[in-house]
């Protein structure tokens, strides 16, 4: 391995077994590709690239300077500080540490800059194969009002609004009102729940539509809005399509990311539940449709709002990138979207026709979090002091960028693992995500591993009645105050009364009297039976809470 660190160059053995796979002369030969990101998502391309036989290149920052992604690739580059913008935003810096270790090409995973107009153009200046579609599709699709204005004349179905240029006060207001309430307001260049907010009445719209500017301002250095019918309690469908340079479309079916928070997802299926084949094939259609629109090339999801009760549907947004939640797609379709990814950016025609493609089974994936559900899913941080999980097989996933003794850092999101599990029906992969929950014991952050289970074991989630509302209907069943159960409670009085225990071993192992009854005998007492009483309290705000989730107070 080759180390570039705050200008020290450190070497390592360096297997120069690997063939690069791509070979034809009329194909893009691609040898080696930097992986321009952190965490799962650079593990999981580094995984494919490894399987190709493709050298990897890895960036990491300060705060990723022993992470997994950087131990995994052939060469690592320290690009700057833990903040994102000083180091994964960094698109000179990172295409120049890719034209220094001779990579022919730049995989952005998601996040960052993997929908970054500039930064997919200056890949394209450097002379570097950007894996990912144009630079002219991401910028359609990145803006809301000009991705919904291609839509509709490629025939698309999308809500009703307002997209225009003019974004004074009074002319949003205007808007608003012909569309009628209740109003979703949305940043232009928005994404990932960013720069959204609802209006359910004029009185509140001004206030709202503030909120809304403020944030996309900060997110995206754009406070522009677009607004539309707001569509209460949909689902969220999404359909994973992709596209080669040759002009072949596909689509991989369609993915349901409706149960959400702050407008973020938690847990996603494949294919969504309660769908006719034929509303499966009008959704798969559209979103073909959709990429021929732009000259897409590569992996892309098309999203749709879907009405759950008369279930027509209509764009969202197009994502120009792999998704987190890809992995359900590929187990229900046994494919290798990472691999598809390559071989498209090298040039290959896409490797299954649309009659070669078939949904085989279900899938769901799960985001392990560190956040406390309690507290409004508060993100947290800090020291995985302890980490068992799920052990993968080939129907289990454990998609992951850390490892015990890793830290969640306050820098980045705080996703630890995707927990990815296939079954032959909805049922058997549900059962089977249960199943594999309790298999996960992680102790220094809070974690939402509780509330997943609450989630999988609720009657209407069970039976594929989700919307995009659904934690917040359920609220009080899902993040009910819990209590305790009494083998939790003996447990952490065993492990406090242990833990004193060896303490007390290693002061008379110390002392000059080791073999003292008072010091070798536990609570030994004379003429005296010692009775303890252990007080306890849970979950309690503004504590730290030992292993098991208790804080002593008291005896």
């Amino acid at each position: 391995m080759t180390m570039h660190n705050q200008g020290k160059l450190f070497t390592k053995c360096l297997s120069l077994q690997r063939q690069p796979w791509c070979l034809a002369s009329n194909h893009a030969q691609i040898s080696k590709v930097l992986v321009a990101n952190r965490g799962e998502i650079a593990c999981r391309v580094i995984r494919t690239a490894k399987k190709l036989g493709i050298q990897t290149v890895a960036v990491y920052s300060d705060a990723d300077t022993s992470a997994m992604h950087v131990e995994m690739a052939d060469e690592a580059y320290n690009i700057g500080l833990p903040p994102s913008e000083e180091s994964y935003l960094k698109k000179q810096k990172i295409v120049d540490i890719a034209k220094h270790s001779r990579c022919q090409a730049i995989h952005p995973g998601y996040g960052f800059l993997s929908e970054n107009t500039e930064f997919a153009q200056l890949c394209q200046q450097s002379d570097i194969t950007f894996i990912g579609p144009p630079a002219s599709a991401i910028r359609d699709m990145g803006i809301k009002s000009t991705s919904k204005s291609i839509m509709s004349a490629a025939g698309v179905p999308i809500i009703g609004g307002y997209h225009g240029e003019d974004q004074s006060v009074t002319k949003l207001k205007q808007e608003a009102e012909r569309i009628g309430f209740p109003v979703m307001i949305k940043a232009v260049r928005g994404g990932g729940g960013k720069g959204m907010r609802v209006a359910f009445t004029m009185s509140e719209f001004e206030s709202q539509l503030e909120s809304a500017r403020r944030e996309a301002l900060k997110s995206f250095a754009d406070q522009a809005m677009l607004l539309e019918k707001f569509i209460e309690e949909p689902r969220h469908v999404e359909v994973q399509i992709f596209g080669d340079q040759h002009g072949n479309y596909v689509h991989l079916f369609e993915r349901d990311c409706s149960v959400q928070r702050r407008h973020q997802k938690i847990i996603e299926e494949a294919p969504a539940p309660n769908i006719s084949p034929s509303l499966q094939a009008e959704l798969g259609k559209a979103a073909v449709n959709a990429a021929h629109a732009v000259n897409y090339v590569g992996a892309g999801t098309v999203e749709f709002i879907l009405d759950r009760h008369s279930h027509a549907f209509h764009f969202m947004e197009m994502n120009t990138r792999l998704q987190v939640e890809h992995p359900v797609t590929e187990m229900v379709t046994k494919t290798d979207l990472v691999e598809w990814q390559f071989r498209v950016a090298s040039g290959e025609k896409l490797p299954l026709s649309q009659e070669e493609i078939h949904l085989h089974g279900h899938a769901f994936e799960a985001r392990i979090c560190a956040e406390n559900p309690g507290n409004s899913f508060m993100p947290g941080a800090g020291l995985l002091q302890y980490l068992i999980t799920p052990i993968p097989n080939s129907d289990v996933r454990v998609e992951t960028g850390v490892r015990q003794g890793d830290e969640v850092s306050i820098h980045y999101d705080p996703m630890i693992a995707k927990l990815v599990v296939w079954g032959e029906d909805r049922t058997c992969a549900l059962m089977k995500m249960r199943a594999q929950l309790t298999e996960y014991n992680i102790v220094g952050v809070d974690t939402n591993l509780d509330f997943l289970l609450d989630l999988c074991n609720h009657s209407k989630f069970f039976s594929g009645n989700v919307h995009t509302n659904f934690i917040e209907q359920y609220r009080s069943e899902l993040l009910a105050q819990k209590t305790p159960p009494d083998h939790i409670i003996i447990q952490a009085a065993l492990a406090m009364i242990l833990s004193e225990q060896l303490e007390d071993e290693k002061a008379a192992a110390a002392s000059q009297g080791p073999f003292s009854p008072f010091f070798s005998e536990f609570g030994f007492r004379l003429n005296h039976l010692l009775v303890r009483d252990i007080s306890f309290t849970y979950g309690k705000q503004g504590t730290q809470p030992d292993d098991s989730g208790f804080m002593y107070l008291e005896q």
